[in-house]
């Protein structure tokens, strides 16, 4: 077959079984399997692909039909234009995210050897991109899943920065108690999606761990624990941004004491995104 026809059929059967976007999965599942990207399905419609390659391209498509994830069939997530490794054991980078990186990024601009956490680092995709963007930072990346640890730790040698970053197994912020105004910034995209509303996910996203969605009765449970663990472990002046969900802005913004001024940054389709809090010490 080539490359049109098998594309065509592919985004058919993608289409039949109601996935969102059959087109666009089809093609980055043919060029995973073709080892070329999308541009060049383009550029050669009418290449032959070989019979083991369709077959491979057909498994690949009945997967993605049952509901597995496309990252996840590929092993490969972009993440603030860097190429990340994932498995099942990590929840897939969202786009989203990026605004967390970016805020983390301007924050620390010009400091000179400023330290980071990154709590529920999953993948790595946050740690490893701050300490790409930021050289002179230095980063501790911590999970409670060891199984995550390792795909980070991956991550971080394909960037490079393996040097830069510290993985820490443990349970947000216990790794560093007793320590005193230690770090510059943390940062955090932990589960908070209430209990309840996980099983109504797409069936895509709840093929991921539950353990990186699940965030508690109202979604904030780990973030109530996060901040009282945060508060000793920050300069004075230090900051702590968090990931939230759409319309969690204000119960976020409650969590804080008064030592905290916070405020809460909406994305680009205006829905609450991230919380940016300034421990005034």
């Amino acid at each position: 077959m080539r490359v049109e026809e098998i594309l065509k059929k592919g985004t058919a059967a993608l289409k039949t079984a109601g996935i969102s976007s059959p087109r666009v999965d089809a093609e980055v599942l043919l060029g995973f399997v073709l080892g070329c990207d999308r541009l060049a399905l383009y550029r050669e419609p009418r290449r032959e692909v070989a019979a083991g390659e369709a077959a491979r391209f057909e498994e690949l498509v009945a997967r993605r039909a049952a509901g597995e994830p496309v990252a996840y069939l590929t092993g490969e997530k972009e993440f603030m234009g860097l190429g990340f490794a994932v498995t099942p054991a990590v929840l897939i980078p969202r786009p989203e995210t990026e605004l967390l990186v970016e805020t983390a990024v301007t924050l620390l601009r010009g400091a000179a050897a400023p330290v980071v956490a990154d709590v529920g680092t999953g993948s790595g995709a946050v740690a490893v991109s701050l300490a790409v963007l930021l050289p002179a930072a230095r980063v501790f990346a911590v999970d409670i899943s060891t199984a995550a640890l390792t795909v980070a730790r991956e991550n971080a040698c394909r960037h490079r920065v393996a040097d830069r970053v510290v993985f820490c197994a443990g349970d947000l912020l216990e790794p560093f108690a007793g320590n005193k105004s230690f770090f510059d910034l943390i940062v955090a995209n932990l589960p908070y999606v209430p209990s309840g509303e996980v099983a109504k996910l797409p069936r895509p996203v709840r093929r991921e761990p539950v353990l990186a969605l699940d965030g508690g009765a109202d979604g904030l449970v780990l973030y109530r624990r996060l901040v009282s663990q945060a508060r000793p472990l920050l300069k004075p002046g230090g900051h702590l941004l968090f990931e939230i969900g759409s319309g969690q802005g204000a119960a976020a913004l409650g969590l804080l004491p008064p030592a905290w001024e916070a405020n809460v940054v909406q994305d680009l389709a205006e829905r609450d995104r991230l919380v940016v809090a300034r421990y005034r010490g």
